[in-house]
C-alpha cells in the first residue's frame, strides 16, 4: 500500500525521552557537552531495534504490494481496494494502540475537518496506487512514490511559508532528475500507472503537511474514519460499475493475506516509531526498492534497466539528504540550546 496509509507518527514520549537522555549527559559535561547525536549505549541498541522493526514493516509492505500486483486483469481496483481495506482493518481491531477505543471512534474528532480531509486522501491514494502496481513495474511504482519527501519540501515552501535552503533545493532538482531517468518520457511511451502513482506522491506528501493538524488526534479515529471511507467509496463504486468478480478460494486467500501484510506492517511502523526517532525511521522505507527487484524478478519477469536502477538510486540519494540535512540541521540546533 502506498505510502500515505503507511505512514504513521513518531511517538512523542520516545523522542521526549530521547530529548531527556541528551540533556543530562549535555548537563553532566559541562565542559565538554555530547555530540548532537550521541545516544548512551542501551538506548542506541533500543533504536537499532527500532530500524530493524521498520525494515520488517516496510519489507511486509512491499509483499503487500506484490500481491496486489498480482490481481492485475482478475480483480478490478475497487473490489481489490475494498477486500484489502476490509481484511486489513479486521486484523486492525486486534493490534489498536494501547489505552484507546475502537468504540466511538467517530464522536472523538477534534478537528473534523483535518480527518475527513485525511480520509479523502487516503482514499485517492489507495485507489490509485492499486492502479499503478497493476499497471507497470513494481520498482518504477516504488520510484515514483519516493518523490514524496521532495514534494513535502514544495508544499511547505507554498502552504506553510517555509524557507529552503539551497542543500534542499538541490534534493528537489536531484529527486525529479532521478524519476525522468525512471520513466525516461519522450524515448518510450509513459503509462497512466505513472500519472497515477505521481498523484499518489503529491497526496502523500499532502498527507504529511495535513498531519500537523493532526497531533493529538487519536489513532482509532484517523485510522477508523479512513476505513469507513474506503469501505464505502470502492463497496459503491464496485457496485456502480458492476466490477465484482467472485474470487475463487486462492484468490481470497490472498486478499487476506494482503489485508494482513497491511496490517501487519502498519502494527510493525508504529512499534518502530515507539523504539527509534523519525529521523531514523524514515529513510528505511527506501528498503522497498530492494524488495520490488526481487519480487518484480521473481514473479512478474520484470527486470529494471540499468538507466532505471541508475534513476531509483537518485531518487533515493534526493530523499536521504533532505533527510541528513534536516537532521544535521536540528541536531545542530540542539547543540546550541545545550551549550546555552
Amino acid at each position: 500500500m502506498p505510502s500515505d496509509l503507511k505512514a504513521t507518527g513518531p511517538d512523542s514520549s520516545c523522542n521526549n525521552r530521547l530529548e531527556g537522555l541528551r540533556g543530562q549527559a549535555s548537563g553532566a559535561t559541562a565542559n565538554f557537552p555530547a555530540p548532537p547525536f550521541a545516544l548512551p549505549f542501551p538506548e542506541r541498541t533500543v533504536v537499532n531495534i527500532g530500524v530493524l522493526l521498520a525494515l520488517a514493516a516496510y519489507a511486509v509492505y512491499a509483499w503487500g504490494d506484490g500481491i496486489i500486483k498480482s490481481f492485475s486483469g482478475e480483480l478490478s481496483v475497487f473490489e481489490i481496494g475494498f477486500f484489502n481495506i476490509l481484511f486489513g482493518s479486521l486484523f486492525l481491531l486486534f493490534l489498536k494502540p494501547k489505552g484507546e477505543q475502537w468504540n466511538g471512534f467517530w464522536r472523538t474528532m477534534r478537528r473534523p475537518w483535518a480527518v475527513h480531509a485525511r480520509a479523502f486522501f487516503g482514499v485517492a491514494a489507495g485507489m490509485l496506487s492499486v492502479y499503478a502496481f497493476t499497471t507497470i513495474p513494481m520498482a518504477e511504482v516504488y520510484a515514483v512514490f519516493f518523490l514524496s519527501p521532495i514534494l513535502v519540501t514544495l508544499l511547505s515552501i507554498i502552504i506553510l511559508k517555509e524557507q529552503v535552503g539551497p542543500w534542499r533545493w538541490m534534493a528537489v532538482v536531484m529527486g525529479f532528475f532521478g524519476v525522468l531517468l525512471v520513466v525516461r518520457p519522450g524515448f518510450r511511451e509513459l503509462e497512466l500507472g505513472h500519472l497515477a502513482a505521481l498523484i499518489v506522491a503529491l497526496l502523500a506528501a499532502s498527507t504529511i503537511i495535513l498531519m500537523r493538524s493532526l497531533q493529538g488526534e487519536r489513532q482509532t479515529t484517523v485510522l477508523g474514519m479512513l476505513v469507513v471511507y474506503t469501505l464505502v467509496f470502492n463497496g459503491i463504486a464496485m457496485l456502480a460499475t458492476s466490477s465484482f468478480n467472485s474470487p475463487d478460494w486462492k484468490t481470497w486467500v490472498l486478499l487476506i493475506l494482503s489485508g494482513l501484510c497491511t496490517a501487519g506492517g502498519h502494527r510493525l511502523l508504529l512499534l518502530a516509531t515507539r523504539q527509534a526517532p523519525a529521523n531514523l525511521v524514515a529513510p528505511t522505507h527506501y528498503s522497498q526498492i530492494i524488495w520490488a527487484v526481487i519480487i518484480g524478478a521473481s514473479f512478474f519477469d520484470e527486470v529494471p534497466d540499468w538507466l532505471s536502477i541508475t534513476g531509483a538510486a537518485v531518487v533515493i540519494a534526493s530523499g536521504l539528504l533532505t533527510i541528513i540535512r534536516e537532521q544535521i540541521r536540528l541536531g545542530a540546533a540542539r547543540f546550541l540550546r545545550n551549550r546555552i
